[in-house]
């Protein structure tokens, strides 16, 4: 785990940064410090990423540092149990990271471990029916008694049910919130959400105390496709961020799994079907064919 010196100036780096977050993680893992990166001591041979240290040295400060590791000591102090992973620790998620847009710094609620990357995210829309909450639990029951982690983003519907059913089936689940991670949302979740917490993690890239804002979801659907190997669609409309999922797990060069029943109801999974990386499946043998053929994930594919 990286020390707080460490972490502190990660976080003024964000504060501090002209680019995107993601960005700032990339330059400070190739560099193997923040510390380096916000001091300009840092050594980069490639022009965008001496132009990116030049401008995050020159904006971060010392104060900023200092101020970034009283704010850190006290919301771990006002949030039991969680802690603050960056990229530059060995335990950040391993999918996760070899995505091109993967955040600085995740917080943490339970506990990660390596056999996560064997992890699939079954997702789908929150007004889900009768047929396709049960199809959600059923497929995480199998997908855990199988070994594999199931993550989902703890949304009502298909995602509760994911969640619950890989609970029931004795295995592992991660749930990534679009809120702070102290931010239980929906509220009937709150004791799912403490299942989880014994029983896999909740994550959150958001700062703790931060409200379910709609600009968190899409940055939530893009941790939700990096740390899986694919991601399950159950049912979702055209309007469902199960679809964005859908669509970032494709950009992420990770397969994208459309159940039978949603492809002969939705168009727009008709559509996904025939594209490059996505494929139809009818059970949990069809999902994990893909997922042993599937360990190795691209970085950064563009694939449509």
């Amino acid at each position: 785990m990286t020390d707080l010196r460490e972490q502190a100036a990660l976080l003024a780096l964000t504060e501090a940064s002209p680019r995107p977050w993601h960005e700032v993680a990339t330059l400070a893992e190739d560099v193997g410090s923040a510390t380096a990166v916000a001091d300009g001591s840092a050594t980069v041979y490639d022009e965008a990423g001496s132009q990116l240290l030049q401008a995050l040295s020159e904006r971060t400060t010392t104060d900023m540092v200092e101020r970034w590791s009283e704010s850190i000591v006290d919301v771990l102090a006002r949030v039991p149990g969680t802690h603050l992973l960056t990229v530059l620790d060995d335990e950040y998620p391993e999918n996760l990271r070899k995505v091109f847009n993967h955040p600085p710094f995740l917080f943490v609620r339970g506990n990660l471990v390596a056999e996560d990357s064997r992890s699939v995210a079954v997702v789908g829309t929150r007004r889900a029916s009768p047929e396709g909450r049960k199809r959600a639990h059923e497929l995480a029951v199998q997908l855990a008694g199988r070994g594999v982690t199931v993550i989902s983003g703890m949304a009502a519907g298909i995602d509760s049910n994911a969640h619950a059913g890989a609970l029931d089936g004795g295995g592992r689940t991660i749930a990534v919130m679009g809120t702070g991670i102290d931010r239980i949302y929906p509220r009937e979740n709150a004791e799912l959400s403490e299942q989880i917490v014994n029983h896999g993690a909740l994550i959150s890239q958001f700062w703790p105390g931060s409200p379910p804002r709609g600009s968190n979801f899409p940055l939530r659907n893009v941790v939700t496709s990096g740390i899986a190997i694919g991601t399950v669609v159950v049912e979702a409309n055209a309007t469902s961020g199960a679809k964005m999922q859908a669509r970032l797990a494709l950009e992420h060069g990770k397969r994208v799994l459309l159940m039978e029943d949603l492809v002969m109801q939705e168009e727009w999974a008709q559509r996904y079907s025939k594209r490059r990386g996505a494929q139809v499946v009818g059970s949990v043998d069809d999902i994990l064919d893909v997922l042993d053929k599937e360990r190795a994930v691209p970085t950064a594919l563009q694939l449509f």
